[in-house]
C-alpha cells in the first residue's frame, strides 16, 4: 500500500473460499486503516472460527501491533523438507526452521522432524539428504531447555528417548546425508550432525556437547556416536569438559570433514552431493550399509562377510551392466537404481 510505510506489514491469507488481507501497524504509529486493523485476539478468533466453520466475530475498531507480533502470528514449521529439482534431481534438503530460538529442538520440532524422515525413507527417487539451518550464524543450539523447565523428570526422560530413537531413526537412513553447519551446533544440535554420515563446517561454526555443565550427560547418542568418531580419549575429553572447539580443529580429530570459509559450507556440501548422485545409487547404498554395519561386529572375519553380503546383492543389478558398458563405450553411466 503506497500511502504507509515500508515498516508496516499486511499478512495475506489465501483460504478455499476468500482470501482475507489482515494489515499489522509496526510501531511508527502511522495511522492504519480501520477497516483492515485486526488485535491479535480478533485475528486469532478470526482463523479458529474459519478453521471451525463458522464466521468469527468482526474485530471491534482498531489496534497497532509490532512487527515481531506479526512473526510469531504467522510462524513457519519448524522443520522444512524439499526436494531439489534437476540437475540436482535425488537431492532432498531437511532445514531447521526456528532461527528465532536459535533452532532450539522442541517437542514439536522433533515431531516435525521424524515425520519429515519417514517421507525420506519412502521416497523412492532420494539420493543424498542435505541437512542445514534457515537462518545465519547458527545450526541448532540443542534441546529448548525454557520448555523443559516446565517438563516433569518423567517428561523429560520421554523427551530424551524420543530424540535418541529419531535421531537413530535418522543415522539409519540407507542414502547419505550430510550436515550443513555455520555457527553453533551444541548439545542435541551436534549430536543431530552426529548421526549424519558427513558434516561441512564453516570457519564460524561451533561444536560441543556441553550437557555436563546442566549435570547431565549427551543423551541423544552423543556418548556413543562422538567416541566413534573421534576416538575414546578424545570424546571424554569434549564430554566431560563441555569445551567447544571451531570448525579447524573438528576438521583436524575428524569431527568433521571440511572446512570452508563462512557461508560456504551449503555451497560445498551440495557440492559433495552432486557427486554423489552421479553414482550408482545401489551401490552408494550398500556401501553405507557395509560400512555402518561392518563397524558395529565384534572382528574383522565378521566384518568382511557384512561386506561380502552387501556386494552378493549388487551382482544381479541393472546398474552393474549399465556401468560396465559406459565404461567400454567411454561414455557417462544411466543409472536407475534397478
Amino acid at each position: 500500500h503506497t500511502d504507509e510505510p515500508k515498516c508496516c506489514s499486511v499478512l495475506v491469507l489465501k483460504w478455499a473460499d476468500r482470501t482475507d488481507s489482515i494489515a499489522f501497524n509496526c510501531s511508527c504509529h502511522y495511522p492504519p486503516r480501520a477497516s483492515r486493523m485486526r488485535s491479535p485476539r480478533s485475528f486469532l478468533a478470526a482463523v479458529s472460527g474459519h478453521l471451525a466453520g463458522r464466521q468469527a466475530p468482526a474485530a471491534p475498531g482498531h489496534h497497532s501491533l509490532p512487527v515481531r507480533t506479526l512473526q510469531t502470528l504467522a510462524q513457519r514449521e519448524p522443520v522444512r523438507l524439499k526436494k531439489l529439482s534437476a540437475p540436482d534431481t535425488g537431492i532432498l534438503e531437511l532445514t531447521l526452521e526456528r532461527p528465532e530460538v536459535k533452532n532450539a529442538i522442541s517437542w514439536e520440532l522433533m515431531t516435525r522432524l521424524r515425520g519429515a524422515i519417514h517421507k525420506i525413507e519412502a521416497d523412492a527417487t532420494a539420493k543424498v539428504v542435505l541437512v542445514a539451518s534457515s537462518g545465519p550464524g547458527v545450526f541448532c543450539a540443542g534441546a529448548d531447555l525454557k520448555e523443559r523447565r516446565h517438563m516433569s523428570s518423567s517428561h523429560v526422560k520421554e523427551y530424551a528417548n524420543s530424540l535418541r530413537s529419531t535421531f537413530s531413526y535418522f543415522e539409519a537412513l540407507s542414502i547419505p546425508t550430510i550436515a550443513v553447519i555455520e555457527g553453533a551446533a551444541l548439545g542435541g544440535g551436534l549430536e543431530l550432525a552426529l548421526s549424519c554420515d558427513l558434516r561441512i563446517c564453516g570457519e564460524n561454526a561451533t561444536l560441543g556437547l556441553p550437557e555436563t555443565g546442566l549435570a547431565i550427560i549427551p543423551g541423544a547418542g552423543g556418548t556413543q556416536r562422538l567416541p566413534r568418531i573421534t576416538g575414546r580419549s578424545r570424546a571424554k575429553e569434549l564430554i566431560f569438559t563441555g569445551r567447544r572447539c571451531d570448525a579447524t580443529e573438528a576438521v583436524l580429530m575428524g569431527l568433521a570433514n571440511y572446512c570452508v570459509p563462512a557461508g560456504e559450507a551449503y555451497g560445498k556440501a551440495l557440492e559433495l552431493a552432486r557427486e554423489m548422485t552421479k553414482k550408482g545409487p545401489l551401490g552408494v547404498r550398500m556401501a553405507k550399509k557395509a560400512i555402518d554395519q561392518g563397524m558395529e561386529v565384534a572382528d574383522m572375519r565378521s566384518a568382511l562377510a557384512v561386506e561380502g553380503e552387501c556386494y552378493e546383492q549388487l551382482l544381479h543389478t541393472q546398474d552393474r551392466l549399465e556401468g560396465l558398458a559406459a565404461f567400454a563405450d567411454k561414455r557417462e553411466p544411466v543409472y536407475t537404481g534397478e
